[in-house]
């Protein structure tokens, strides 16, 4: 039953889950990784700041991109009748694996401002440390949240009925 109460119904929903995902890791990964890589400092983070809306548009984009490969990975590892908790670990672990991959690129050369080998060059440095941090981030803050949301807006339209917890 938490498949029905927690996770979106239609499209209109979709988009709300993705908006807090997106809107909540943006801004705690893209600062969290700027600010390990290079210092904590007010400056820093107000610089990482002005590069967010672009960095947002890219995360939205490549989650449409990735969410049904992500889909058809989480579908080999877990099987019907695992949990629900299973399930979102997974599917959390396969979309950050997909879009650390290409954000360990892209995020590098939008906080830059420019287009380098740079990135590329660093990526087995420097994926593994942004791949954790998206991972516990998604894991932890993100998902949950967008799934209280989801779940608050599917029990105030379903009347408050709350489903019996099945295991």
């Amino acid at each position: 039953m938490d498949f029905r109460t927690k996770l979106p119904r239609n499209k209109k929903e979709f988009a709300l889950f993705m908006a807090i995902i997106s809107i909540l890791s943006v801004n705690i990964i893209a600062p969290l990784i700027t600010c390990l890589e290079l210092e904590f400092s007010l400056e820093i983070w107000a610089d990482v700041l002005k590069a967010l809306p672009l960095i947002w548009i890219c995360v939205v984009a490549l989650v449409l991109l990735t969410y049904k490969p992500a889909e058809w990975l989480t579908g080999k590892i877990v099987k019907p009748g695992d949990s629900f908790s299973a399930h979102m670990v997974v599917n959390a672990l396969c979309s950050v694996l997909l879009m650390s991959v290409f954000l360990t690129v892209i995020g590098s050369w939008i906080g830059s401002r420019q287009i380098s080998l740079e990135p590329i060059r660093m990526f087995f440095y420097k994926w593994p440390r942004n791949f954790a941090i998206s991972f516990g981030v998604e894991a932890c803050i993100a998902q949950p949240i967008a799934r209280m949301a989801m779940a608050s807006l599917h029990r105030r339209r379903d009347g408050g009925v709350v489903p019996k917890r099945t295991a």
